[in-house]
């Protein structure tokens, strides 16, 4: 009788620390989609704010320098119509 409810005690514990297991790993994915939808929809509103920025600057018909970091290179940006009115 002793060996049956030392089994059903352990069996039990694993239960536990299995169902406590799975519950964090399911915890943890969604975490990690909640952070990367954060994540995506700030890059998204980023973008946005550079395309909003750079259309202001390039409708007044200057030249609008743009920078690429990654290779150390500068062009200017105008607008066509800019150019065709001129």
């Amino acid at each position: 009788m002793k060996k049956i409810n030392i089994l059903v005690i352990v069996l039990a514990v694993l239960l536990v620390l299995a169902v406590g297991y799975i519950g964090y790993e399911r915890y943890s994915v969604w975490k990690q989609q909640k952070d990367f939808g954060q994540f995506q929809a700030g890059a998204n509103y980023g973008a946005q704010q550079a395309v909003a920025y750079l259309y202001q600057q390039v409708i007044t018909c200057q030249a609008v320098p743009i920078t690429d970091y990654t290779n150390n290179q500068t062009i200017n940006v105008i607008a066509v119509e800019c150019l065709q009115n001129k």
